[in-house]
């Protein structure tokens, strides 16, 4: 992969709206396709569907167990259900419909975490998605999927219809820029190599992919080269790649906009720890988010540019270099 930069004033866009596109797209196509929501119509960015598809848009209400249920139900009926809700009450509140109606049963549900991560933010901790990945990587046979920006979210959705099974797609709600080439590969397990670095990784996912890539800039030109890996699949991990990380640079640096207790962090220290140590660093979230905007939440986590910046040079600094 040839190697990538986002200006710090690239246009950004609103994923939610290619969501929208691309669901349009597919149930014109095949009639079998339908969206599930609980009272998120708007928020879901559901409704042209309604629209145009107004016998196959169905509104539970708020009832997220009743929601994933129901798209299960239609799965085992032969339709193709994208479940639509909330990131923190579609996989909080039907976490148990989840793994037993979606994954230990194998129906394929599309399960769309809306506005993820911190983007609801002065809402406060009740509405922050930050343990979705956590909760949804323990449970077996369910891929857990976080886009970055335009193109990776059409290449998820249409890569989630054409699956056999079930899988969570989270999709951002607020605007992030385009960092992923078009021709990117996309596919369980297989991480995308943005830009090449021989003295430190970072391993970076959703809106976190372009402060990376800022963030290599800037040491890029005090002399550090930086590689910087995507892995839109948290789960399956692109494990071979982590590992060439880990054995062709000093250190690694995850950033994730979710929990550390278990999410893109833990599961490459798992890997790295087992099969080729070196020092790390994670960035993520800790405890309770606190109430604010999103902006102010990713500063007071050191999710930004520079926030990555420091602890790269902290990782390089614990390497010995």
């Amino acid at each position: 992969m040839t190697s990538t930069s986002v200006p710090v004033a690239a246009p950004s866009y609103d994923c939610r709206q290619v969501f929208a596109e691309e669901l349009i797209a597919l149930a014109r196509a095949d009639e079998r396709v339908v969206a599930v929501c609980n009272d998120s119509v708007g928020s879901s960015n559901l409704v042209d569907f309604r629209r145009e598809f107004p016998d196959r848009l169905i509104n539970v209400g708020i009832a997220e167990q009743d929601l994933v249920g129901v798209g299960a139900g239609l799965a085992n009926g032969g339709m193709i259900p994208f479940v639509s809700a909330a990131g923190p009450f579609l996989t909080g509140r039907a976490l148990e419909q989840i793994k037993a109606d979606c994954a230990y049963s194998g129906h394929k549900v599309i399960l769309c975490g809306q506005s993820p991560g911190m983007a609801y933010g002065e809402l406060g901790p009740t509405h922050h998605s930050v343990e979705d990945l956590s909760w949804l990587r323990a449970i077996a046979d369910l891929p857990v999927i976080v886009p970055t920006d335009r193109a990776q979210t059409r290449a998820a959705i249409r890569w989630a219809y054409a699956a056999d099974g079930p899988c969570y797609l989270r999709i951002p709600r607020f605007k992030v820029p385009d960092a992923i080439p078009s021709d990117a590969p996309f596919a369980p397990g297989r991480a995308v190599t943005l830009r090449e670095g021989g003295d430190v990784t970072v391993i970076a996912i959703g809106t976190m992919v372009s402060r990376a890539l800022q963030a290599a800039d800037v040491l890029a030109a005090e002399g550090i080269s930086t590689r910087v890996i995507n892995c839109p699949f948290v789960d399956p991990l692109d494990e071979d790649t982590v590992v060439r990380a880990a054995v062709e640079t000093r250190g690694i640096v995850t950033v994730e906009e979710a929990t550390l207790s278990g999410g893109l962090g833990a599961a490459v220290a798992s890997v790295v720890s087992q099969r080729h140590p070196v020092p790390m660093r994670l960035l993520g979230v800790t405890g309770f988010a606190p109430t604010g905007d999103t902006a102010f939440l990713l500063n007071h986590f050191g999710l930004t540019a520079d926030g990555i910046h420091m602890a790269v040079v902290d990782v390089l600094e614990s390497a010995g270099t």
